[in-house]
């Protein structure tokens, strides 16, 4: 379970960024999570839990924003939103697109801090 560990290297670098700005309170992290990324979403936020304990990012909420995938056809020279991920032909000219353009997101994109 790789969420795990990539749990854990996110507490340990929030809690780096807080101590960083003078010990903030964090309150929610939210996280960027495409549908690409390998990741899944409910053994992520099971193992932010357990990567908050004994830490003072226990009982803080992890809010995660699920990324569609967009891809980019170079043939059309258009972005499609295609309707699954296991059908990256575009939608226009049905050419395989190995363009993605969104959809492969793992990142923290803000803290939500107690004032």
């Amino acid at each position: 379970m790789h969420e795990l560990s990539i749990a854990v290297s996110m507490v340990e670098r929030i809690i780096e960024e807080s101590e960083g700005r003078g010990g903030l309170q964090v309150e929610a992290v939210h996280l960027r999570l495409g549908v690409l990324s390998g990741v899944d979403k409910d053994a992520l936020a099971f193992s932010y839990e357990i990567a908050c304990e004994g830490t003072f990012l226990v009982g803080s909420r992890l809010v995660i924003e699920t990324v569609p995938l967009l891809i980019y056809c170079d043939i059309c020279k258009m972005e499609h939103a295609p309707e699954s991920i296991q059908q990256m032909d575009c939608p226009q000219c049905h050419s395989p697109s190995q363009k993605i353009i969104r959809g492969r997101e793992l990142e923290v994109a803000a803290l939500e801090i107690t004032a």
